[in-house]
């Protein structure tokens, strides 16, 4: 294991609290949260929608997601890109296996999305919208996580 010199971690730790950092990272927050609400991702209706195979326009928006992100990670390792704290951008290649994991967790994550109504990302979007009944979905998702975290070590990885 490498150690980081101690100015490297003091000039990291100064710009993960810089103020200037935080108002940029809130000002995207704001910004995504206007665009999932004009684009109507968090409208139940038009999940529903999606769902009952009703309409394209929100796996035309998950496609345009996937592929951008797609498209966002081959940048990012062609380009050998560095965090704002100087650290290069390391994502490592995944290992599908036989995709049990996959179809499992997705299921799981699906058929929460169809109950909420409501995708993770979009939550607190639709927190700020005044849907406050979603902070039951926010709760939910965060003892799911901890959950996950107490049965990790002893989970097939």
């Amino acid at each position: 294991m490498t150690t980081i010199p101690s100015t490297e971690k003091q000039a990291s730790a100064q710009a993960e609290r810089s103020p200037a950092l935080f108002a940029i990272y809130l000002l995207l927050g704001v910004v995504f949260g206007a665009v999932l609400t004009k684009s109507e991702v968090l409208s139940w209706f038009r999940i529903q929608e999606m769902f009952r195979f009703q309409a394209f326009r929100m796996y035309g928006i998950i496609g345009t997601a996937i592929a951008t992100a797609a498209l966002s990670t081959a940048l990012i390792k062609r380009a050998r890109l560095k965090s704002v704290s100087g650290e290069l951008i390391s994502i490592p290649d995944k290992h599908m296996g036989n995709g049990v994991r996959y179809a499992l967790g997705g299921t799981i994550f699906g058929l929460g999305w169809a109950l909420t109504g409501a995708c993770p990302g979009p939550l607190f979007a639709l927190i700020g919208n005044g849907v406050t009944v979603i902070l039951a979905a926010v709760v939910s998702a965060l003892l799911g996580t901890w959950v996950y975290g107490l049965l990790r070590p002893g989970l097939p990885h």
